[in-house]
């Protein structure tokens, strides 16, 4: 009876695990490192993410090098096309950077940034302000598309169903507006009384 005592879980666990036979333990022991090792597979693919950045950061030069060299002979609409698509670039790199560092912190490891430049947000973003920092930045590229079509109206117009594909534009932009702020009322329902101010 003495197994028995009332602990926890209204048994005393620990003399319970005495009845277990120690092969179950250490297999048990084995399993959660393997399981808490595992988290490093993220590692590369965060890794992996920066080539990313790089191929944006190419297209980004490429972009700006048109500008620079076709400044004075581009017209007003297609030059501020053109700066849409960098900021569009911009914004992009910026999801990409935010999900890469935040993720790892999140899922993998502490970033230790001592003696070098570091980031004021690193650290602070757990899963639920991860989810809503994606998808606002989701919402600003989607605007920014938006707004490129608008300065493209006259052309999309001119084409069969022009009225069509502008409205499926509006919808679809607004179904990202949609989903982001459900999932903003969604965390502040659910894990703000929990999170730190």
């Amino acid at each position: 009876m003495a197994a028995y005592q009332s602990g926890s879980f209204g048994y005393n666990t620990r003399a319970l695990n005495l009845l277990e036979p120690p092969v179950f333990s250490n297999l048990e022991t084995l399993t959660e490192k393997l399981l808490f090792g595992s988290r490093w597979i993220l590692a590369p693919i965060f890794l992996g993410m920066s080539l990313a950045l790089v191929a944006l950061g190419l297209k980004f030069f490429q972009e700006a090098w048109h500008v620079v060299t076709h400044a004075l002979i581009t017209d007003e609409a297609d030059l501020v096309l053109t700066v849409l698509a960098m900021i569009d670039i911009v914004l992009v790199g910026s999801l990409i950077v935010m999900v890469m560092f935040s993720g790892y912190e999140n899922f993998v490891s502490t970033i230790d940034a001592k003696g070098s430049d570091s980031l004021n947000w690193l650290g602070k973003l757990d899963a639920g302000t991860l989810k809503l920092k994606v998808a606002a930045s989701i919402v600003a590229i989607s605007s920014i598309h938006l707004l490129r079509k608008f300065m493209e109206v006259e052309k999309i117009m001119e084409t069969d169903q022009g009225n069509q594909k502008i409205m499926w534009y509006i919808i679809m932009h607004m179904a990202f507006v949609f989903s982001a702020v459900l999932l903003g009322v969604l965390d502040k329902m659910s894990f703000s009384k929990h999170r730190d101010h």
